[in-house]
């Protein structure tokens, strides 16, 4: 056991899962947009869903291309506030007119950033947004939201691994876990 297992509770989804996840969600938008004559932008979302982008992109035989963006509606605590979305780092195209922009993401609980950056892309003119999300808490959602691309529900616990961190730690667990009570409480 590493430094940093010793702080994971369980795991709730294994390498292996993670990859059966990553090859199904890589079929279904594979699926959904071969024949589209737009260009298919994936809009990573920094930092949680860098590990989930890459390896999926890997497994999306089309031509794309790829671009970030880095938002929040968190004040200075660990809960989204619903605040107003905050862009530290801004998508800048000329060209969102012509794009099919597939936003990735890590986890949608709330749902209050996604909701809103959604709806701000749709307003700059893309010609189609979508979600997809590694993980998603229903349980915690506060808007009407939810994902065209869905990797695994999982139950209102703290997670990291596979990107998703606490304090910026543990991103590198190649797998998602539960972290233990004792290191945030």
């Amino acid at each position: 056991m590493t430094h940093i297992e010793k702080d994971v509770e369980e795991v709730l989804l294994s390498e292996k899962e993670l990859s059966d996840i990553l090859d199904r969600i890589a079929a279904d938008i594979v699926r959904d947009y071969k024949d589209s004559p737009r260009k298919l932008l994936i809009l990573s979302i920094l930092k949680g869903s860098l590990i989930f982008t890459s390896d999926l992109m890997r497994r999306i035989p089309l031509p794309l291309e790829l671009d970030f963006m880095k938002v929040s509606s968190y004040g200075s605590g660990t809960v989204s506030s619903g605040g107003p979305l905050k862009i530290s780092l801004d998508l800048k195209r000329d060209d969102i007119a012509d794009l099919d922009i597939l936003i990735v993401e890590d986890i949608i609980d709330s749902g209050n950033t996604l909701s809103k950056l959604k709806k701000h892309l749709a307003e700059r003119g893309a010609h189609s947004v979508k979600i997809c999300t590694l993980l998603d808490k229903p349980s915690r959602r506060e808007v009407e939201l939810s994902a065209d691309y869905c990797g695994a529900e999982i139950p209102d616990k703290f997670v990291i691994g596979y990107g998703l961190d606490y304090d910026e730690k543990y991103r590198n667990l190649p797998y998602v876990g539960v972290l233990s009570p004792k290191v945030y409480s």
